[in-house]
This record gives structure tokens, sequence and C-alpha cells, in this order.
């Protein structure tokens, strides 16, 4: 027993020691790391000419043109480019994520959605270009901006840093409030302004959102989705503006010029429109991000209806595009996921739609992501697994591709120009892009932000009141069910009223609360659209995908509710949700695409009124739902409610 408790001893201490050696190794590393990465910082001096002031970003002590704000545009790039060397280019086309510091400082070791050190990605490996997902306070966002970009300049050519997000002005946003929140306005999200359709709106919430990213060092923005809300079993329906078309190409391009204005500028937040060609129509609704959704068909022969937004984002001027995962079934010679795919980057959009702006894929088409070796989140190279990730990277660029989301494989990058299968030149095709973007919007003539003042206008009352107001108004009245007494709709205020899903703080405010069903005037509950929780992957809880139609279980006890008394329901549509049962029996239904508890209360009581007609029509079952075309919008067989569909008070 005695040499038992010896050998657990010994291998208990053996543990530790190891640990500790791991532990210190680590952060020894990274304290070696870091400490090289500042030793090749060197204070920038600043030049005068004729008055004016210029960061003489690469200490020459002479004003280069590409350090001169008065040069045209494209004479810098040329001038900036001849000076890079071909590390500089290669850090260029990565687009990885990068975390923050709660108070805003630069994190020196990997994070959950940082797997680098930031000194070393940004002085080593000469990255340029950084998303952002969880985020502290605005005046400390401001301050690491600030932060990094001083970083930036001390390298040796001062070239600033990009930094990009997806929306954060959702009620909701699509990964939710804890990844992608930070204290901005609330708006409704954009199948919303959808619903309320007005295009004017459109462009004054995008001027709200892009002053709000602005001030805080947000220069790119990972939106707006032109995809096409045809196939109602997607997840990614409440980041469009719904199933048609027009309205959708109208709403784009008004999105656009509210971020970016008429034409890039130091006030602009330039625009990834995404995901060319269009990510509506996919399989079974299955989303791209996983295995068993690569695939995008068009059963209604209808490839060409869903690139009509796109068309109308580059006529807007979006700076960038980003194309889907997914693999185009039975459009192109190659069944490979679009980055990859040369006829739909190169032959469709560059050619064909003439565009010449920036194509950054989405992200982690070359590698998924791993904690402790454990994949997370797979990689999504679809019709391309069996190549190496120097391959993959070698036919994404073949194919007109010049950034990759989400990555960092410069190292691979490298290797596949040493070894002849990517040109010099054809990467200064991609680094002119980037290039230029960055020279437009201004970040090399002053990339810092002031803290007060992002602590000032992000979500300053009078944005919040804006974006209150929108939920509202995007509200559809779907049933307004007549009694003796009228329609239920607009609810007298001071009944008794029994609530599911709403603060009770909140309605105390319009009305009696009740705990008991049966001893109240009326039922208030608040829905979602179902789906099918599933969890093999990481990413996977973000997305509400599968059945349409809610549980039976479930379903027969809303029904027993609106048997007994009166019943309002008030569902968030961010897909449309198959509910002929609970439409018959609800005395009042109302659509809703992100709004809080207020909001709902003031539309039922009639201190506001709905104003939205449906972006996508209801359908009366699933397999109304199966039976129709992945590709073609309205096409479901007797719709519950049809597209455009809206009532009013």
């Amino acid at each position: 027993m005695r040499k038992f408790w010896k050998w657990i001893r010994y291998i208990g201490g053996s543990i530790i020691l190891l640990s500790l050696i791991v532990y210190f190794s680590f952060q020894g590393y990274y304290w070696l790391l870091n400490k090289s990465a500042k030793a090749k910082l060197e204070k920038k001096p600043v030049l005068t000419e004729q008055g004016h002031q210029f960061r003489d970003l690469n200490a020459n002590g002479r004003l280069d043109i590409y350090e001169d704000s008065r040069q045209p545009v494209d004479a810098r790039v040329d001038d900036l480019l001849s000076q890079m060397s071909l590390e500089d280019k290669v850090g260029m086309f990565w687009h990885p994520p990068i975390g923050v510091g709660d108070r805003g400082q630069v994190l020196g070791k990997p994070a959950f959605v940082s797997p680098a050190s930031s000194y070393d990605v940004i002085i080593n490996q000469k990255v340029r270009h950084f998303n952002l997902f969880e985020v502290p306070a605005p005046k400390f966002l401001a301050r690491w901006n600030n932060r990094i970009q001083k970083i930036a300049e001390m390298d040796r050519l001062g070239i600033p840093i990009t930094i990009s997000s997806d929306p954060r002005n959702g009620v909701n946003n699509f990964l939710g409030n804890d990844l992608l929140g930070g204290g901005y306005s609330k708006w409704p999200e954009p199948i919303g302004l959808a619903a309320i359709g007005d295009s004017s709106l459109t462009v004054k919430f995008a001027q709200i959102s892009s002053h709000e990213m602005r001030v805080v060092g947000v220069r790119t923005a990972l939106h707006p989705m032109a995809d096409l809300a045809t196939e109602p079993r997607w997840a990614r329906i409440n980041g469009t503006f719904g199933e048609n078309a027009a309205l959708s190409a109208t709403m784009v391009s008004a999105y656009i010029t509210g971020f970016q204005g008429k034409e890039l500028g130091p006030n602009s937040v330039a625009c990834i429109t995404k995901h060319w060609p269009g990510g509506g129509p996919q399989a079974g609704g299955e989303d791209a991000h996983f295995s068993y959704g690569k695939d995008q068909v068009y059963p209604g022969d209808n490839f060409r209806y869903h690139l009509i937004p796109f068309k109308a984002a580059i006529e807007a001027g979006t700076a960038m595009m980003m194309p889907y995962y997914a693999v185009p079934v039975g459009q192109t010679s190659q069944e490979v996921g679009m980055s990859f795919n040369r006829e739909i980057v190169n032959d469709l959009l560059r050619d064909e739609f003439g565009y010449d702006g920036i194509v950054c894929t989405d992200w982690g088409i070359l590698e998924g992501f791993s904690v402790a070796g454990i994949e997370i989140v797979e990689v999504k190279d679809w019709g391309v697994e069996h190549l190496s990730i120097e391959d993959k990277i070698v036919m994404a660029i073949d194919a007109g591709v010049d950034q990759f989301g989400g990555n960092n494989h410069g190292t691979q990058l490298l290797a596949a120009i040493q070894n002849g299968k990517v040109t010099e030149e054809r990467l200064d095709q991609s680094v002119r892009r980037l290039l230029r973007v960055k020279f437009a919007i201004g970040l090399f003539d002053n990339p810092y932000v002031d803290e007060e003042e992002a602590a000032r206008v992000v979500g300053q009352e009078s944005y919040m009141q804006e974006g209150a107001k929108a939920q509202r108004k995007a509200m559809v009245l779907l049933k307004n069910k007549k009694n003796h007494q009228g329609a239920i709709l607009p609810l007298p205020e001071g009944i008794k009223l029994y609530i599911e899903e709403i603060d009770p703080e909140i309605a105390a405010e319009y009305g009696r609360i009740v705990a008991d069903p049966e001893a109240a005037d009326v039922a208030l509950i608040r829905l979602q659209t179902p789906w099918e929780p599933r969890d093999d992957d990481y990413v996977e809880q973000f997305f509400h995908q599968g059945t349409l139609e809610f549980e039976a279980e479930e379903l027969e006890r809303l029904l027993t509710i609106a048997r007994k008394i009166p019943t309002v329901f008030f569902i968030y549509l961010d897909r449309p949700a198959v509910m002929p049962e609970l439409n018959r029996a609800a005395a009042g239904m109302v659509a809703e695409f992100g709004a809080f508890d207020d909001a709902v209360l003031d539309v039922a009581f009639g201190r506001s009124a709905p104003a939205g007609h449906l972006p996508f029509e209801i359908p009366s079952s699933m397999e109304a739902v199966r039976e129709q075309f992945e590709d073609v919008p309205s096409d479901s067989r007797e719709p519950l409610y049809p597209y455009g569909y809206g009532l009013s008070y």
C-alpha cells in the first residue's frame, strides 16, 4: 500500500512539475516574442511642409508621396507599393480576429478569439486587417484602437490597421449580444428594415451605425447581406432584406450609401457586401458553415435572380465583396466553394460585372479553429478538402480572391511564392486594392480616435430613440380578431394581463399583471420561430436551423391558453414560422424583427402603431416548405400570409 501511495505522489508531482514547466515556457516564449517585437518599434518624426504637418511614416526625413495627403490615392498606392517588402505584401492578405483587453489593453498572449500575440502579428507577421468579436465599452475600445495604431505606426513603413466588425446595432445580432454587443444604438435586424421598406430610413440607420463604428476605430463593416431569403429554413434570414430582389437591391444600395457616403472618404466605413453570388438557396435550408450544408442549389433555374442585389451593391460603390462558402451545384464546371471557384469570382464578378474592388473570403476557408488540439469550428473548404493549405491559398488567389478572412497563413503564402505557384505581380494586384481603401478612408493620415467622443457618440440618446422608433415601425400586424367590442388590438391600458417572455416590471406600466391565465382579461405572449438546437460545432449554437414548426407539447400548451382567454402572440421572425394552429387560435398575431419589451407593449397598447409588411411569405405547413424551390421567392403552396401582407390600426 505504501508503494502504491509512493507512486501516486510521484506521478502527481511529475504532473505538477510538467504543468509548471509548460506554463512558464508559455509565459517566457510570449515575453521574449513581445519584447522582440517592441524592440523593433521606433518613434516616428513629424514633417512640416508649407504649413502642413505630415507623419514621416518611414522615418527617412523627407515627405514621400504616400505620406502626403494632398497626393492622389493611386499615386500614394504606387509609391508605398514600391517600398514594401514581400513580407509586407503577404501580411496584407490576412484578416484574422483579434482580442481586446477589457480596459483597452493590447493582448500580448493568445486569447479565445485572438490566437496570437498582437505585437507579434502586427510587427513580425505584418498583418494589417483584423476583425472584432467581444469588445469593451466604447471608450476602452477607442483606447485600444489608438494603441494598436501606434504599434503599426512604429513599424518600418507605418502602414495603419483596418478594424472590421459584424453588425452590432440589432436588438438580437446574429452572434448575440455577448459577442456583438457594446452599447450601440439598437434597431430591428435588417429584415425589419425591409419590413418597413423605407430606403431613406435605411440610409439614416446606416449613417448612425457608421458614426458609432467610426468613433471607436472600426472602419470596415462586414455587412450588408445582399442574399435573398428564398429558402425559409435558412438560418441567416434575419440579416437579409427578404426574398424580393427589387426591394433587397434598393435596401442594399441605401445601406451602402449610408455607411460609405457617395464615395469612400475619411467619414466612410467601408462595406463588405456578402455573400456573393447569393447565399440564400441552401439545399434544404442547411447553412454552408457546416459540411451538411455545403450545397447551394437552383431547382427553379433562378441563379440570375440572386445577382440583382449584388449588382445594386456594385453600382453603390461597395468597397469589398465576400463570396459564400457553398458549392454552386450545377452552375460551374468545378463543384468547389465560391472562393475557390474562378468562374464565380474572376469570370462572373470581375469580368462580367466589372468589379475591381476587394474580394475577401468568408471566415475559415483554409483551416478550422481548434482548442487544445480539438477542432471546435470546422474548416469550410468545400470541394477542395483534399488540398494542402498552401494549394488552397493558390487556388483562391487564382480564382480572384484578394484577402482571406479569419485565417492567417503567411508562411504558406510565402512558400507558394517561393515555389512559383503565385507571382509577386499577382500579389501586387491584391495589395493595390487593399491599400487603395486604406488611403481613401484616411487611415494613413489619421487612424486615431477620440476616447471621450467615442463615449459620447455610441448609444447616445438621440440614436437610441431613432432605433426604438424603428423597432415599433417594423412590426407587422397579421391578425386582429374582432368581437362585440371591436378589434382586440390595441389593448386598453389597465386591464388584467397574463404575460410570458416579457419583463413584468415593464408590463406593469401598461396593465395589472396576473399569474394565472384564467384570471386575466388578455394573454400577451412573446414567441420565437422554432429551430432545432445542434452542437457538434461551436458556431452551430448561433444558427437557428431545421424545422419551422412548434413542438407538439409546446404548441398544445399555447393553444390551451388561447382557448381559455383572448391571446395575442408577438413572434420574432428571424425565419418564417409554420404556425397555422396558433394563428387560428390567436385573437391577435404580430410579427416583429428585433424589439425590446417596451416596443412590443407600446404596439400592443396602441402607443405606437405597427406599420410593417412581410418581407417574406409565411408558409402554411412544413410540407409546403419542403415542396417549394430553394431559389424561387414566394412559391410555397397556399401560404398562410403572402409576401407584403400587413394590417394596421
